[in-house]
């Protein structure tokens, strides 16, 4: 059974920093590429950042670029996004997200699996 369980989230001040930590079970870990998407009230889900099934390879949406950073430990299997910087406007849900490839296409239809997100308040 495939697994991705969030953890990390809560409300901070805008300038502030969190660690967002994605736990995965049930596949092989090390074989697909991972990212976090995220969904603001009232808006569409979006890409924030992926990382290729190779620890090395990362991808970021233009609005977080320089502020976060995505990483993952195929030991621990764990998929993790340090945000720093934050601004009101990161508030939203983030998910953790397994693709069906190996990495290089990011959007929510080549994701395969999902966790159920946490929540990330900034106040101004």
């Amino acid at each position: 059974q495939v697994q991705l369980v969030e953890s990390g989230g809560g409300l901070v001040q805008a300038g502030g920093s969190l660690r967002l930590s994605c736990v995965v079970s049930g596949f092989a870990f090390s074989s697909y590429g991972m990212a976090w998407f995220r969904q603001a009230p009232g808006k569409e889900r979006e890409f924030v950042g992926g990382v290729a099934w190779s620890t090395s390879i990362t991808v970021y949406a233009d609005s977080v670029k320089g502020r976060f950073t995505i990483s993952r430990d195929n030991a621990k299997n764990t998929v993790d996004l340090q945000m720093n910087s934050l601004k009101p406007e990161d508030t939203a849900v983030y998910y953790c997200a397994r693709s069906r490839y190996r990495g290089g296409r990011w959007y929510s239809s080549d994701m395969e699996y999902w966790g159920k997100g946490t929540l990330v308040t900034v106040s101004s």
